[in-house]
């Protein structure tokens, strides 16, 4: 017989009044951190007139020396000029950034807001629970809350690394503040308002049995929801921008890397913070709140199980053991996030980007010390963090459990193991994919026998990675369940996610870093400022990998903890998959993550498609690769994307949340379980194969981008080689696999089982397979996702979606040649 729990009384005062005091704490160092290394950062206040008298000056002295460039007064001029017209040029373009970025969200939140309607009411017909509908909506809006605000401060951030990389002295360290600084908003909002918003309805609401706390899985659900469009809508945005410029401007036109004559540059850059920083913040205040979720949901069956008779009654020490593990989850990450507000401050580094006056191979050498000092910088705070945090967590155990029985140590495990896996999953999927490592430095060489050789290394290095997640997550739920049975697992994930504050910050400083490089490119800044910001945007490319295998393990951990809680909702007490249906429903499930992860690249395709046209046209239209070019339409790319991601994530988000309630109808509620388990075992591979090789082809570009690869001859092999054109093919693959589709995949995990779990006690509940009335609401279903697919393409179709329009050969007149719309 189980050991009797030993947890503490704890009141739902308590319960809620600790979270709620973190999450203000953690709102109050996101409000110091942005006005101390971002709002404090004040960009020059540079006019044309300025820039036009500076050139003046400069036209002067060159006249009064004799046109002698080498002249003191005359480079002084020069100088002057080109600083001045760098910092002008920074202002405008950030600003296109700034406001392309908010009209795609607010067109997105208006096809988001017709969809929370439209669930509303339903979700309101079928719990007939107020409080289910007030926290979905509740979810809904918090999720679309935090990405707004972290692109915001995205957006904002990404001008002033570039302006701070320009200092004379540390520039490296003054850009990696501002920069993590922007990410950092992101990571302690997502975690103070998730925690926060959870904290609210529990002190509205209350409950301790799983019928009583069931309102939570609508937070949950709404949260899911965002994220998925968020996710998907952002990732085919910016994918069918960075798509688009690398074929035509770097692989056709011959183009550099964020060149201003590039028509699909900015977009690409806004594409980078609606997708990496508004959809990641989605995505992961998503996993955030499920986990404590789950938790919550499970700690009444964990405690029934102690107590064996009749469960439909309880004593008040099974009550009181259920308030104390309910509090479990929720002071596990509010002193997770207490200590991110203290572990944040020990990012930094006083390693300088110095690569002028160097040999090429003393450049190398500089150049991958700096990333291993920037990495370590990063680890060291990600583990200063869960080191506090795990200390932390040991006293709460011991004070909510008390020494009196091991019950402390097993529940302090499962924190420590959640915690663990998750550095350890980072650790691998950055051996995976930085490319100071092997395995994309073998891709990367593969490149100089074309592009099929480093496609078929990055497949394969993809695939290979799969295995150290695997066995980590492996591990973990067998280790967690011994411990703890499922509410174990659920509290692992809530280990994993507690120092979610810093670990999103390194995630989401990458996009602004890459920004920042554009930026610094456009706007023709020093060749030492671009070296500075190179060094960031790598490092920023290998913790946006590391955060993306983070958020699909502890997807993994959320997911299974829900549907062990959907299971009780369901009335189901094993999962039989010898039965057909079940079977059947493993197989369905098993086949969404490719037919999702099929959806959104083709997705890609499409929007890539009209924004290669465009740029081709562009090229005609302003002689962009004639001396005389005239600076192109950027809008227009910036339109493009808008429209077809906007668009194109109808489809598969609406598939992700019907697929769970056909199955669920058609064959009952031990077939939908089976789905739920294919799709969370094969997403899990699917997604972590794409985001790492996607990261693993990106990092290859960027190592023989940074001169680190030869050819048979011992010639170095960098930009405008063949070499370098076969990575880039690499890396335009590896685009939607990384940004758009893999990391979508575990919001769909998670979306299925928190549909699951919302609808189980009203409509699945006991419910066997083929019921008449089953049948026909599953055949509806199916006939209006139909008909709303059918419809949906014909119209991209006779819009024009994913075709070209433009020869190369005509002469395209018309249009808007002389307008500046940085000017606008």
């Amino acid at each position: 017989m189980p050991e009797p729990l030993t947890a503490k009384d704890v009141s739902r005062e308590a319960t809620y009044a600790l979270p709620l005091a973190a999450g203000f704490i953690g709102l109050c160092n996101l409000a110091h951190l942005y006005r101390s290394r971002v709002a404090s950062v004040k960009l020059p206040d540079v006019t044309e007139t300025d820039v036009s008298d500076a050139k003046k000056k400069y036209d002067d002295a060159k006249a009064a020396n004799d046109d002698n460039d080498d002249n003191d007064d005359v480079k002084t001029a020069r100088d002057e000029w080109k600083t001045k017209k760098s910092h002008h040029d920074l202002v405008r373009i950030s600003l296109i950034i700034k406001e392309g970025a908010k009209a795609f969200l607010k067109k997105e939140y208006s096809y988001l807001f017709g969809f929370v309607v439209i669930m509303g009411l339903v979700v309101g017909l079928v719990t007939k629970d107020p409080a289910t509908i007030i926290a979905f909506v509740f979810g809904a809006v918090i999720s679309a809350s935090c990405g707004w605000v972290g692109m915001t401060i995205a957006t904002e951030a990404n001008a002033k690394t570039t302006f701070k990389a320009e200092s004379p002295k540390n520039g490296l360290n003054e850009a990696l503040r501002v920069a993590f600084a922007s990410g950092s908003v992101m990571g302690f909002g997502v975690v103070s308002f998730g925690l926060m918003g959870l904290s609210v309805l529990y002190a509205i609401f209350g409950g301790e049995t799983q019928e009583e706390t069931r309102y939570l899985a609508g937070f949950g659900f709404g949260a899911s929801a965002i994220a998925l469009f968020a996710r998907v809508g952002g990732g085919i945005y910016t994918k069918a921008a960075d798509v688009g410029a690398d074929l035509v401007g770097k692989v056709e036109a011959g183009m550099e890397e964020d060149d201003p004559r590039n028509p699909a540059t900015i977009a690409d850059n806004v594409g980078d913070n609606v997708g990496d920083v508004a959809g990641m913040g989605a995505d992961l205040f998503e996993s955030f709140v499920g986990s404590i979720i789950a938790a919550v949901q499970l700690s009444g069956s964990y405690v029934s199980k102690h107590y064996p008779g009749d469960n439909q009654t309880m004593d008040d020490e099974e009550r009181q053991d259920i308030r104390g593990l309910i509090s479990f989850p929720f002071f596990i990450a509010a002193f997770g996030l207490i200590m991110s507000c203290i572990g944040i401050y020990f990012i930094k580094t006083t390693k300088q980007a110095d690569f002028i006056d160097k040999t090429e191979e003393e450049q190398k050498h500089a150049k991958n010390e700096l990333q291993e000092a920037l990495l370590w910088t990063i680890r060291f705070g990600i583990f200063f963090t869960s080191g506090l945090s795990t200390v932390c967590t040991l006293v709460i155990t011991i004070v909510l459990f008390g020494t009196g029985t091991n019950m402390w140590v097993k529940m302090w495990a499962c924190t420590a193991i959640g915690l663990v896996a998750g550095v350890l999953i980072g650790i691998w999927t950055e051996y995976a994919t930085a490319y100071t490592y092997k395995p994309t430095q073998t891709i990367a060489k593969k490149g100089n026998m074309g592009p099929a050789p480093v496609v078929i290394q990055g497949i394969g290095i993809g695939m290979l990675s799969t295995m150290g997640p695997t066995l980590i997550i492996f591990i973990s739920i067998l280790a967690c369940y011994k411990l703890g049975e499922t509410y174990g697992i659920a509290i692992a994930a809530v280990g994993m996610l507690s120092t979610l504050g810093v670990t999103l910050a390194t995630d989401a400083f990458g996009p602004v870093a890459d920004n920042a490089g554009g930026l610094a490119e456009m706007c023709e800044f020093p060749a030492n400022v671009r070296e500075t910001t190179d060094g960031l945007d790598a490092l920023g490319n290998t913790t946006a990998a590391t955060g993306k295998g983070f958020a699909i393990g502890s997807a993994v951990l959320s997911a299974l903890a829900l549907l062990s809680a959907y299971k009780a909702d369901a009335n189901i007490t094993i999962i039989d998959v010898s039965k057909s249906e079940v079977l059947a429903g493993a197989v369905w499930g098993s086949c969404l993550p490719f037919i999702f992860a099929a959806m959104t690249m083709m997705a890609v395709g499409r929007a890539a498609t009209m924004m290669i046209d465009e740029v081709r046209k562009q090229i005609v239209q302003f002689n962009l690769l004639e001396e005389d070019w005239k600076t192109p339409d950027y809008n227009k790319c910036i339109d493009i994307s808008t429209k077809a991601s906007v668009v194109e994530m109808v489809i598969p988000g609406v598939l992700a949340v019907v697929s769970p309630l056909f199955i669920g109808y058609l064959l009952g509620p031990e077939a939908l379980g089976g789905m739920l388990v294919g799709g969370i075992t094969c997403g899990f591979m699917l997604a972590v194969f794409m985001a790492n090789a996607g990261g693993a082809w990106d990092n290859a570009k960027k190592y023989v981008e940074a001169g680190q690869v030869t050819n048979n001859k011992g010639v170095v092999q960098k930009k405008k080689t063949a070499c370098h054109a076969a990575v880039v093919a690499g890396d335009t693959i590896g685009d939607p696999f990384k940004d758009t589709s893999g990391p979508a995949l575990n919001i769909l995990m998670k979306l299925m089982t928190m549909v699951s779990l919302v609808f189980a006690p009203q409509e699945f509940r006991d419910r066997a397979a083929y019921e008449p009335m089953g049948v026909l609401i599953a055949v509806i279903i199916a006939v209006l996702f139909m008909i709303l697919a059918v419809s949906l393409t014909l119209w991209m179709r006779s819009m024009g979606f994913g075709k070209l329009s433009f020869d190369n050969e005509q002469q395209t007149t018309g249009g808007s040649a002389e307008r500046d719309p940085l000017k606008a």
